[in-house]
């Protein structure tokens, strides 16, 4: 039974504490639009995708004024374009970003994800022709999303794809220099991507999926942060715990609702809540506020990666109590440029590169909207990927790297990237050149772990 005090508490949370709904995201199957010509293909990719989601945006503002909880983004993902292009691998993909471009805008959604390639152990026919385009595709586009997954515990990792994405990143950064290198900060690389995950940049509908479902992403650090503030100085880390898990729940049965509410107006199953605590800019919706909260004196110092793996491992036992359906990433986010918390101790030197590696070991995505100087070598970058993959792959879970390099910036300035993607500062990075081990390719083979079978 839901009694008046829960409900008084849910209203507070979205009030005061930052409370959303994070995303509704629609993925959806591409897999039927493949055509050997790319026009055709193309404007089947047009057609389904907004026949699919012509009513999203205005169900997810339906559901939000008569439920009164605020859904922040409308998006979509579908399949990784890098398969339709395979069926014309001498035809640019870029035709394809332009028709999800066009196809998002139509329908009016935040973001459109899947401009996206699985190359974990090795390049199919539309891979290559794919990666190569990504630098022109998102600079010619303002909604499309791209990620490359090019690891996995399963496979090891694609070193060959590893430093072609060094290249690229730079490469998207400077062709998008002129509004603040926008253009690296909708690519992200990944070591085991999820095939449900309902987050930016890095969506993408896995052929595993069905033709058509909906994904949630939930968000509440405020609400953590607030709970965690009115603990008990006494309260043990036990304690701490409990009290996170239970305002987890209390998040995952909110996202729980809005999910299946649009599942049934649009008539499309429910797919997945994913349990991410997303921050934004806003003071008091930070994961660096919850950690600090614990009892850390900055984010960065010592004991950091202890709280944030405590956090992580709360919030996922509270929110799979909640939902029989949990997928996607589900955890704690530290981008640095979305969390004022993470930006505060970033500028005062207590949080470094280094540091933000050691924390993906335990949280649920990687080095997330990271800005580096501009002058970064693309080696360096490479080396960045390899090592955030290696972590996930020996760890079996998800890790991934969005780095930013701030073209003709360096240490101490700052991007502004406007709206949820917030500023970051130029963080300092280690010069130490990797090319010579960039430079052997092949793959590092899985680890032993992976054997299971």
């Amino acid at each position: 039974m839901i009694n008046t005090k829960d409900i008084l508490e849910t209203i507070q949370m979205i009030d005061d504490e930052n409370l959303d709904v994070r995303t509704i995201t629609m993925g959806i199957s591409l897999l039927d639009c493949i055509d050997p010509n790319t026009e055709a293909a193309c404007r089947k990719v047009y057609d389904k995708i907004c026949g699919f989601a012509e009513h999203l945006v205005r169900t997810g503002e339906d559901i939000s004024r008569e439920y009164g909880i605020p859904i922040v983004n409308k998006r979509i993902s579908v399949t990784p374009i890098a398969i339709l292009a395979g069926a014309n691998p001498t035809a640019s993909p870029v035709h394809f970003a332009r028709a999800l471009d066009r196809a998002a805008k139509t329908v009016g959604v935040n973001f459109i994800g899947g401009y996206s390639a699985l190359v974990q152990k090795g390049f199919g026919p539309g891979d290559y022709a794919l990666i190569e385009s990504i630098p022109e595709a998102l600079s010619e586009t303002e909604f499309v999303c791209s990620s490359v997954n090019v690891g996995s515990t399963k496979a090891g990792i694609n070193m060959d794809a590893v430093k072609k994405m060094g290249r690229v990143i730079r490469e998207t950064a400077e062709r998008t220099a002129d509004r603040d290198c926008i253009g690296a900060a909708k690519l992200v690389v990944f070591c085991n991507a999820p095939e449900d995950n309902p987050f930016m940049a890095g969506a993408f509908h896995g052929v595993g999926e069905a033709d058509c479902v909906i994904n949630v992403g939930v968000s509440g650090p405020g609400v953590v942060r607030a709970a965690i503030a009115k603990a008990s100085p006494s309260d043990d880390l036990s304690a701490i715990a409990e009290l996170i898990k239970r305002t987890a729940f209390k998040i995952t049965r909110m996202g729980q609702l809005v999910a299946q509410e649009a599942s049934r107006r649009l008539s499309v199953p429910f797919g997945i809540v994913d349990l991410s605590l997303a921050p934004t800019p806003a003071v008091g919706d930070s994961v660096a506020d919850i950690l600090e909260g614990m009892g850390i004196e900055r984010c960065g110092g010592y004991g950091t990666t202890a709280a944030l793996a405590l956090l992580n491992d709360a919030v996922k036992k509270g929110g799979v109590m909640a939902s029989s359906h949990v997928g996607g990433l589900s955890g704690a986010f530290i981008p640095v440029s979305e969390d004022a918390g993470m930006i505060r101790a970033a500028k005062c030197g207590a949080l470094c590169l280094e540091k933000l590696e050691a924390m993906t070991a335990v949280c649920s995505v990687g080095l997330d909207m990271i800005v580096v100087p501009g002058d970064v070598p693309a080696e360096v970058l490479s080396g960045i990927i390899a090592d955030e993959a290696a972590i996930g792959m020996v760890n079996s879970k998800t890790t991934a790297v969005r780095v930013i390099p701030a073209i003709g910036k360096d240490v101490g300035d700052e991007l502004n990237f406007g709206g949820l993607l917030g500023s970051g500062p130029v963080m300092n990075v280690n010069r130490v050149s990797p090319k010579v081990f960039i430079d052997r390719g092949g793959r590092i083979p899985a680890p032993l772990q992976s054997l299971k079978n």
